[in-house]
C-alpha cells in the first residue's frame, strides 16, 4: 500500500517536471526573434558602459551619468558616483 501510494506520487512529480518542460519549450518557440527575455532587460546588442568605480556593467540609458571634460561617466549608483567625485577632487 505504501510502495503503491510512493510509486503514485514519484510519477506524479514526473509527470509535472515533463509537463512544466514542455510548456516552458512552447513558450520560448512561440516568442519572435528579438522579443525581450524580461521586462526591464535590455535589446539585445545594446552596448553597456563600466562603472569606473565598482567595475558594474550597465546601460548606458539607465545609468548616471558625470561630465568629465568632454567625455561622460556612467555609474551604476549615486553611492559610485560620490566615491568617484571624492576622489577626483
Amino acid at each position: 500500500m505504501v510502495r503503491a501510494f510512493l510509486l503514485l506520487l514519484l510519477l506524479t512529480a514526473l509527470a509535472r517536471a515533463v509537463w512544466r518542460l514542455l510548456m516552458g519549450v512552447m513558450r520560448g518557440a512561440a516568442k519572435p526573434p528579438g522579443a525581450p527575455g524580461r521586462p526591464g532587460a535590455p535589446a539585445r546588442g545594446v552596448q553597456m558602459v563600466r562603472d569606473p568605480v565598482c567595475g558594474t556593467f550597465v546601460v548606458p540609458s539607465r545609468a548616471l551619468t558625470l561630465g568629465d571634460g568632454p567625455a561622460r561617466v556612467y555609474f551604476c549608483s549615486e553611492d559610485c558616483r560620490a566615491q568617484y567625485r571624492a576622489r577626483a577632487r
